[in-house]
C-alpha cells in the first residue's frame, strides 16, 4: 500500500495551500456560510414551509433555505428550514481559524478500491443521541504509515468523497468531534492523495445548528494528525454553542 507522497505531489500540495486557506476563511463568513447558520427547524410530518413563509418578520440580513433527510427511526422523509443571518453573532465575533503550519508528512498517497454494489456504513451524528445513519461508501482508502496499515471509509457527499476522521489531537489542539477532509478522486482511478493539510473543522464547529457525522472506529488514528485546521477563534470569549 502507498504511503508518504512523492516530492512532486508534496510541492503541489504546498503550492496550493495558501489559496485553500484563504478560500476557507472567506467561505465561512458568507451569507450562507457555516458561521451564518442561526436555526435549523424540522417540521412536523406532512408539514411544509416555503423559504418566503419562514422569512416573515425576519431582518433583511436573514436568508432561508430548505433541507430534507430521512427519519432516523422510521426512514420516512423529513423536511426542514434553515435560517442564515449574514450579521450573526458568530460572524461578528469571528477572528480566524487556527491552523497547523503546512506539514509535508501528512500528504499521503493511498489506494482507492471501489466497493461493488450499494455499500453503506453506519455513521453516528452529533445530535442523534448515539443513533446512526447509513451513508453510502463507494470505496475503501488504504495506505501504510509508519508501519501501520489503515483502511478508511469516505462517504459520498453529493458526488464528493468526504472523509470524517478522528485523532489524538481532538479536544486538545483540534475540534473535539473530529475533522473533515475532501478526497479528490477521478472516476475509475485507483489512487488518491490525502492531503491532511486541508483537513477542516466541520460545520458543527461554527454553529450549534448542524448535525455532523462523527468518525467511525476505522477512521480514527491513534497518533496526532498535526496538519490542517485546529479550531475557529472568536473574540471576547464568544462561543457558538
Amino acid at each position: 500500500m502507498p504511503g508518504l507522497a512523492s516530492a512532486r505531489t508534496i510541492e503541489a500540495a504546498r503550492d496550493g495551500w495558501d489559496a485553500w486557506r484563504a478560500a476557507r476563511l472567506a467561505k465561512v463568513v458568507t451569507p450562507t456560510g457555516n458561521l451564518a447558520l442561526v436555526e435549523t427547524r424540522w417540521l412536523e410530518p406532512g408539514q411544509r414551509q416555503s423559504p418566503e413563509e419562514a422569512l416573515a418578520g425576519a431582518p433583511a440580513t436573514v436568508t432561508a433555505t430548505t433541507l430534507s433527510r430521512l427519519d432516523i427511526d422510521t426512514g420516512e422523509p423529513e423536511h426542514g428550514i434553515r435560517l442564515w443571518d449574514a450579521n450573526s453573532p458568530a460572524i461578528q465575533n469571528f477572528v480566524t481559524i487556527d491552523v497547523f503550519p503546512f506539514n509535508p508528512d501528512w500528504v499521503i498517497e493511498a489506494t482507492y478500491s471501489p466497493i461493488p454494489g450499494a455499500h453503506s456504513v453506519p455513521f453516528e451524528h452529533i445530535k442523534d443521541n448515539g443513533g446512526t445513519r447509513d451513508l453510502a461508501v463507494p470505496g475503501e482508502i488504504s495506505f501504510t504509515l509508519d508501519g501501520t496499515g489503515y483502511v478508511l471509509h469516505a462517504f459520498d457527499d453529493e458526488g464528493t468523497l468526504l472523509l470524517v476522521f478522528g485523532d489524538s489531537t481532538n479536544g486538545r489542539e483540534t475540534y473535539g468531534s473530529g475533522r473533515f477532509l475532501v478526497v479528490p478522486h477521478e472516476a475509475g482511478g485507483d489512487r488518491v492523495v490525502l492531503d491532511f493539510n486541508r483537513a477542516y473543522v466541520p460545520p458543527c464547529g461554527f454553529s450549534a445548528h448542524y448535525n455532523c457525522p462523527l468518525p467511525p472506529r476505522q477512521n480514527r488514528f491513534g497518533m496526532p494528525v498535526q496538519a490542517g485546521e485546529k479550531q475557529p477563534v472568536f473574540r471576547d470569549g464568544y462561543h457558538p454553542y
